[in-house]
Formats: C-alpha cells, sequence, structure tokens
C-alpha cells in the first residue's frame, strides 16, 4: 500500500505517540499545543541543527542539515536535522558528486539519552524514509545529546523497523477516526506541556463533577 501525499502525518509525531497517544491526538488531530521549558529549549537546538548555513563537506564527507525526507510506504514526511554522507565502496550515487556514499542520518534531542525509546524510535523512522528515498541500506544511525555533547549509535534492527511501522500503521487509523484516546494519569502527565489541556487529574478521579469540585476547592484555599 502506498498513501498520497495529502494523507501524509508527520514523522516527528512518533515520539509523541510513543510517549503518550492522546498527547499525539491532542497535537495532531487536535492541533492543540503548549510550551514549556523542555519544549523551547528543543526548539532552539533544532533552531541550530536545521540552520541550512551550516552544510558542508569535509574530505570524504557531506553533510547536510534540514533534509526534507518522506516515505510513501509508511505514509509519513518531515525533516533530518542532519545527514552524512560517507564516502565508502558500496553506497549510494548522489547528484553532482563522484563515487559511492553511506547515509548516516543523526537526530539532535535536548537532556541526555532516555530510558525510553521515543528519539530512537524517531531516528529509525528517519532511516527508513532515506532507504526508500535512496534505495540504500542503513544499519545505523546516531542521536546527539545537548547535555552529555556526544553521539549516542543506534543500530537500526529490524525489530525496531517493525515496531516503527505499526505505529505509523496506528497513527493513520486514529488519524481517519478523528480518534482522541481518553484521559489516563500516570506519572509522565507531569512533565507533559499539554497537562493544562488535557486535565489528566480527571482520570483519577470518579466523575468529572469530582474534578471540579476538587479544584474549585484548591482554588478557595
Amino acid at each position: 500500500m502506498e498513501y498520497r501525499e495529502d494523507d501524509y502525518l508527520m514523522i516527528s509525531g512518533i515520539q509523541h505517540f510513543q510517549f503518550c497517544r492522546r498527547q499525539w491526538a491532542l497535537i495532531h488531530i487536535e492541533q492543540q499545543w503548549a510550551e514549556n521549558v523542555h519544549t523551547v529549549v528543543g526548539q532552539l537546538m533544532h533552531r541550530k541543527a536545521h540552520d541550512p548555513e551550516l552544510s558542508e563537506k569535509r574530505r570524504d564527507v557531506i553533510v547536510v542539515r534540514a533534509l526534507p525526507v518522506s516515505s510513501r510506504q509508511m505514509g509519513v514526511s518531515g525533516e533530518c536535522d542532519v545527514v552524512e554522507f560517507h564516502k565508502c565502496e558500496d553506497g549510494v550515487k548522489l547528484h553532482g558528486h563522484r563515487g559511492l556514499y553511506a547515509v548516516y542520518p543523526i537526530e539532535y534531542k535536548k537532556g541526555k539519552p532516555k530510558a525510553t525509546e521515543e528519539d530512537i524510535l524517531q531516528l529509525t523512522a528517519q532511516a527508513m524514509c532515506l532507504e526508500e528515498m535512496f534505495s540504500a541500506v542503513i544499519p545505523e544511525g546516531a542521536l546527539f545529546y545537548g547535555e552529555t555533547r556526544r553521539r549516542e549509535i543506534v543500530p537500526i534492527t529490524e525489530e525496531l523497523r517493525a515496531a516503527v511501522r505499526s505505529m505509523f500503521e496506528e497513527m493513520h487509523r486514529y488519524y481517519d477516526r478523528g480518534y482522541t484516546p481518553k484521559v489516563k494519569w500516570n506519572k509522565k502527565c507531569n512533565g507533559c506541556s499539554l497537562k493544562e489541556l488535557c486535565m489528566p487529574q480527571m482520570g483519577k478521579n470518579a466523575s468529572a463533577a469530582e474534578y471540579i469540585k476538587q479544584a474549585l476547592g484548591e482554588e478557595d484555599a
């Protein structure tokens, strides 16, 4: 199956979807968004990574920033923060350049490596788009974290590829239905920029009436 461009979803949405299905739906279906310190820091870091003036060539490595990518098979599109093309003997041809090149995606993130897989899944999705676009095989990529200031190598495994395909299929089903999952509170909600819009605490109360009564009581206190 191939998707039309009008039906493409954002690649970056996979990190929201993995973190919380409801967060993804609020952002990508209901078009709601709110800033917090984490999102602002992340935007500033990506602004530098996406600066096209910082593209360069270093000996046998071509560095391309803010490279648009897409996949008809998965129905997604977006931008890679940085893609390095390393000259090699069994890579792909690049227009305007001699020789063959291996494709190496690098995603920039604030903070430090996470115990969860949101960032890894996003990088894998980018690698899969690049593979489709360049008819290449990409065995690994890297995540660069602002706090540690170093790359974390990520093998692009078949298990990760399968997880990405499954998630995008689920995301398309949600989007086609216009479905936003119900509130279900957990500890992750405390650090979410959409906490005030989502009101996850409602999921911990027996009814909306009890939630409103509790909220009013806190304001009067």
